[in-house]
């Protein structure tokens, strides 16, 4: 026999609806903290990613303006899902996003175009989201290239990570090698390996906040090495030091600095487009995994699957977006670490407020986030790489109709260092192979439209 709920007893009860759900505010709070140090590496890891890149006129980003960026659009999007969506859903800049605008969008336009881009992604997903739309290119894209876009993206993070750290370089006589020249050396090596290792173990003993503080104690290992070893060259462009201030004010100097459609001039109204389909189904299915994944565990889902309140939470994803753009900080999306305070109870949006509430006084500490090196990051990377590698298990090999695409979606990520090269492979091979099959009738009608995007995205070159 079901137990029934006691009714709401206060305000704040009644608002959230803490106690129908089977929750108190004791839980909420602390699922609430739970969510915020699972993510908070966000507010490191993004900056890093973002500034160790250029624009078309060179211009890079900096640190500072980032971590305020990052932590100011976490928390705003996080609070609206909190007071809106009432739903213990943590939103953040994503880690499958980050590396599109970073190295798909911005090597052809300005960072300011690159974030307009951004922004329009965030329109297009609310207006997806509105009409019922959304789903229906949820149904187009075949599952396995879903599946396959998720793990052709943790490799893809997982070999910036590697790169940045220096584990990965340019061989003499091979494309890449193990280090420098073969070889693992220096100091930096030791902290990235070191941080690595020691990550890798807080993860697997499921100790809360891994993640965080395998980068908190790489820095302070590099910190304390370039102390005490002179002449240590720091590849990236932070060199691990204390800083002189531990809080200051925010640099809000990336705020609304967007482009809304200067990026077609700029690149090219093909690639624009591309870019922007790229960040559009990137964030679409990473929410709606997340959404599904976190919302049952949190006894969200009905009978039938489907999770309460479904259209507020992916309209507010969609804004997430826009507000990820327009303060700077690339796109938001529904973080898959919500399930960690989910796991610590919290029930409704009163955990993403608290969530929210601490992001929000993250902005106060860039000095910190200036001081942690590529090298002390990248274990944070190579893990969640990890991590996304393991839906690689939900594709079907046996079936080449659909193993092939999927090869070619993982692989060409990487080995392209383009996430967009991934995602046009597969989706134009499987088109391919299930006509040539006689299996046209499992091509859904906008996959044709997709394929022909990206026939036009990869022979553009050919044919200028």
């Amino acid at each position: 026999m079901t137990q029934l709920q006691s009714p709401p007893t206060t305000g704040l009860d009644r608002f959230f609806q803490i106690t129908p759900r089977g929750s108190t505010v004791g839980r909420e709070v602390r699922g609430g903290i739970t969510t915020f140090v699972a993510v908070a590496y966000v507010i490191l890891l993004v900056p890093i990613i973002l500034s160790g890149a250029k624009d078309v006129t060179g211009a890079s980003l900096t640190i500072p303006q980032l971590t305020t960026a990052v932590a100011l659009s976490a928390a705003v999007t996080t609070i609206l899902m909190g007071l809106v969506g009432n739903a213990p859903f943590a939103l953040a800049s994503g880690l499958g996003i980050a590396p599109v605008v970073a190295f798909q969008a911005a090597p052809h336009m300005t960072w300011s175009q690159a974030m307009g881009l951004v922004v329009l992604e965030g329109v297009v997903i609310v207006i997806l989201a509105l009409t019922g739309v959304r789903q229906l290119i949820m149904d187009a894209i075949p599952t396995p290239i879903k599946h396959a876009i998720g793990v052709g993206i943790g490799m893809f993070i997982a070999l910036i990570g590697l790169v940045d750290a220096g584990f990965v370089g340019k061989g003499a006589g091979t494309p890449v090698t193990l280090g420098e020249g073969g070889h693992l050396v220096g100091w930096p090596m030791v902290v990235f390996c070191a941080g690595l290792l020691l990550t890798f173990a807080l993860y697997v003993r499921r100790v809360p906040g891994a993640i965080l503080i395998g980068i908190v104690a790489s820095t302070v290992l590099a910190i304390v090495v370039n102390a005490l070893v002179s002449g240590i060259t720091w590849p990236g462009v932070v060199q691990p030091a204390m800083p002189s201030d531990i809080v200051a004010l925010p640099d809000f100097g990336l705020f609304l600095d967007i482009d809304l459609f200067g990026g077609f001039a700029q690149a090219g109204p093909l690639t624009a487009l591309v870019v922007l389909f790229t960040l559009v189904l990137s964030g679409f299915f990473d929410a709606m995994g997340t959404i599904l994944g976190v919302g049952e565990a949190a006894d969200m889902a009905d009978s039938q699957g489907r999770i309460r309140g479904i259209g507020k939470i992916l309209t507010i994803d969609g804004f997430g977006a826009i507000i990820g753009g327009a303060t700077g900080g690339s796109a938001n999306t529904i973080v898959v670490e919500s399930a960690a305070g989910v796991g610590e109870g919290a029930r409704t949006g009163l955990a993403s407020l608290v969530t929210g509430t601490l992001f929000a006084g993250a902005m106060f500490l860039t000095p910190l986030a200036a001081v942690v090196p590529a090298q002390a990051a990248a274990p944070a990377l190579v893990l969640v790489g990890a991590l996304m590698m393991t839906a690689v298990r939900k594709i079907e090999w046996d079936d080449l109709d659909l193993a092939i695409p999927a090869f070619l979606t993982i692989s060409l990520m990487p080995f392209t260092y383009s996430i967009t090269n991934g995602v046009g492979a597969g989706v134009i091979a499987y088109t391919v192979i299930k006509a040539a099959r006689g299996r046209t009738d499992q091509i859904h009608w906008l996959l044709w439209v997709i394929s022909l995007i990206f026939v036009g995205y990869f022979g553009i070159g050919v044919l200028s």
